[in-house]
């Protein structure tokens, strides 16, 4: 049977094959540049430890390795079109769901003193954004497993940034090929509540997917701005909606180094306040590494190695861990 995602009526889970389901992922941003070996065993591996999905972009192209699955103008790009469709085909089978973003625009990644490591986009502008999504739609018409971040981060900028009503035309090209997909546009940092409306009235986004602020203390604020945006999103609409935390803080982003504990309390924290999702984010090294090193799910080509061969000793609890904590909550 195909694994298909939905939301219950009204409500703040997700379900998975009708059943509600607490969406436990990992960031696997570059998975398209990953041999098949690779994918087949980091996702054995993940699936094992009770997750249930991923995070992979479909237009992904940093230190100097583009692995998109779209091209500048949206059109179709190969290998990363066909890596995508076997990446959700194996997905699919083994029950798990694919989060598949898009981003634009242009910046650099790692601003150490050491220097700045690049990551190029291939979508630039709107049109070439339309035609993308109207491109993966159609590529992806099979698969129930998937949902679409139409825009990471839509209010950084200044090229990433994303209108509302820029992301109210990207859900129409989605839904006259597919109106059954759900759909969401992630928000660097907190979402201010005034703009919960511009995500579900304007947007007409299924979910919310704040990028919570990254220092310490970070996972004790995650219960109350959860609690904070299903009452914005029941005022807004008349009901809530799920809140998906699918990239909070990572080790290796700044100054602050999280430890296992801060992993488990902000999962913690998300589950027991009514978060429909939470992610164990993970990338590239920043402050102390002038090549990114160890990029972890920011560049999973063969030089590199699988994620599990890059993580480290907290990161290994983290993911040895997280399971049992969504039990417990």
């Amino acid at each position: 049977m195909a694994t298909t995602l939905g939301i219950e009526p009204n409500g703040t889970r997700f379900l998975i094959n009708g059943e509600p389901t607490f969406l436990l992922g990992a960031s696997y941003y570059g998975g398209l540049g990953a041999p098949e070996e690779f994918v087949e065993q980091d996702l054995a591996d993940l699936k094992r430890l009770g997750f249930n999905w991923i995070r992979l972009w479909c237009t992904w192209g940093p230190f100097g390795r583009d692995v998109s699955a779209v091209t500048p103008s949206g059109g179709p790009r190969e290998p990363g079109m066909s890596r995508l469709r076997a990446i959700c085909e194996r997905a699919d089978r083994m029950g798990m769901i694919v989060d598949v973003t898009f981003g634009r625009g242009q910046g650099i990644i790692n601003s150490s003193p050491l220097g700045g490591v690049h990551t190029d986009m291939p979508i630039v502008d709107q049109a070439g954004h339309v035609n993308a999504v109207r491109t993966i739609a159609e590529a992806l018409m099979g698969f129930r497993n998937a949902y679409f971040d139409l825009a990471n981060e839509r209010n950084a900028g200044p090229s990433q940034h994303v209108t509302f009503e820029e992301l109210a035309e990207l859900a129409r090209a989605v839904r006259r090929i597919d109106p059954e997909r759900l759909l969401t546009a992630s928000d660097s940092r907190d979402i201010p509540l005034d703009q919960i409306a511009g995500h579900l009235k304007i947007a007409g986004e299924n979910f919310l997917t704040p990028h919570r602020p990254r220092h310490a203390g970070t996972a004790a604020e995650t219960p109350a701005k959860t609690r904070e945006y299903l009452d914005e999103a029941a005022r807004v609409l008349g009901h809530p909606v799920p809140v998906h935390y699918q990239e909070p803080f990572r080790i290796a982003w700044g100054k602050w180094v999280p430890g296992l504990d801060d992993f488990l309390a902000d999962l913690r924290g998300a589950v027991e306040a009514g978060a429909a999702g939470w992610c164990f984010h993970n990338g590239h090294t920043t402050v102390t590494s002038p090549d990114g090193r160890p990029r972890k799910a920011f560049d999973l080509g063969s030089e590199e190695g699988r994620l599990f061969d890059q993580l480290n000793d907290v990161e290994l609890a983290v993911v040895q861990r997280a399971a049992e904590v969504c039990r417990e909550a």
